[in-house]
């Protein structure tokens, strides 16, 4: 709780500062080809914000920079290129703060704001955002029906094409790997995975975008969830336990949810102590973080659970969840 006030005031005072940097861009009489290129910069540093901060905390910061950006597209002059410039940055911002919307349960704001960004980027003639769009909008529909996302996660990586930076073709392949597996389908989901390690592994030419920017455990993350899903423990097992063996606390979120996934994989496999026990860890990091996900995500494990109350572990993990 205290790290999360912590960042939390720092967020604040930093959304504060670059407001007023807002403001006085917006005073100007014309918007140069530079302004763009800061306010990407400025994205990229929000973005970190996502890596100890729920969507709760980070909404309002995500879409008061959308909503500045486009008050500038409205209200501004510029020219034609520094036009498509800016709206490329509307799009980023906009799949931003719909990620937070995701993130806080907001779903209706999370749906509008990705397609909003699929618009913004296919004005700005931006194809890799407009992909990154629709593989959002495809990681969403997953969330709500275990069908509902192939076919749009299909068209997020027709959209983005091959001339996209091989990370930004990982990160697509990476999600629809996801909606397959979902879907419960193995041999595509294994073909997708595959594509996207051969992709990653691509010698850079392109430069690449910073929201699509790889820690270097992405694949692998990927890779174990999908075994989860598919319920290939033996799969998961190891690759999640050799990355979280070094995992940050300070990502308490998306720790919380990846420990969620080997919870899981412990459960498929029988192994109940386990289980229980990473389940406990899941609760004890998520709890003050501003997302609805890890609890969520772990709600089918503690049911799971619930017929092994006997079991210690079991008994502990139930009654820190309450059930």
């Amino acid at each position: 709780m205290r790290r999360r006030e912590f960042f939390r005031s720092s967020a604040c005072a930093g959304l504060a500062a670059g407001l007023h940097e807002l403001v006085q861009l917006e005073a100007g009489p014309r918007i140069g080809r530079d302004i763009p290129v800061r306010l990407r910069k400025r994205t990229a540093r929000l973005r970190r914000l996502d890596d100890v901060l729920g969507g709760g905390d980070t909404y309002r910061v995500y879409v008061g920079e959308y909503q500045a950006t486009k008050a500038l597209l409205r209200d501004g002059s510029y020219t034609e290129e520094t036009g498509r410039s800016l709206l490329s940055v509307l799009a980023e911002q906009a799949q931003q703060a719909g990620w937070a919307a995701f993130d806080a349960g907001r779903h209706a704001d999370a749906s509008g704001l990705y397609e909003a960004s699929r618009q913004a980027a296919v004005a700005a003639g931006d194809d890799a955002l407009a992909g990154n769009a629709l593989a959002f909008l495809a990681y969403q529909k997953v969330s709500t029906s275990r069908t509902a996302g192939v076919e749009t996660a299909v068209q997020s990586c027709r959209t983005a094409g091959p001339g996209a930076p091989a990370g930004v073709r990982a990160l697509l392949y990476g999600r629809l790997a996801w909606a397959y597996a979902a879907a419960g389908n193995v041999s595509e989901t294994e073909r997708a995975l595959n594509t996207a390690e051969a992709v990653l592994g691509e010698a850079g030419g392109v430069p690449e975008p910073d929201w699509a920017t790889w820690d270097g455990n992405g694949l692998q993350i990927m890779t174990a969830r999908c075994w989860t899903e598919l319920r290939r423990p033996l799969r998961a097992i190891p690759v999640l336990e050799d990355v979280l063996a070094h995992y940050d606390d300070a990502h308490a979120r998306d720790k919380s949810l990846y420990l969620s996934w080997l919870a899981d994989s412990y459960l498929a496999a029988g192994e109940i102590e386990q289980a229980a026990t990473t389940a406990g860890r899941v609760l004890e990091l998520s709890a003050g973080v501003a997302s609805v996900r890890p609890r969520r995500r772990i709600a089918p494990v503690l049911q799971g659970l619930s017929a092994h109350r006997t079991v210690p572990a079991v008994a502990e993990a139930l009654d820190r969840a309450g059930v």
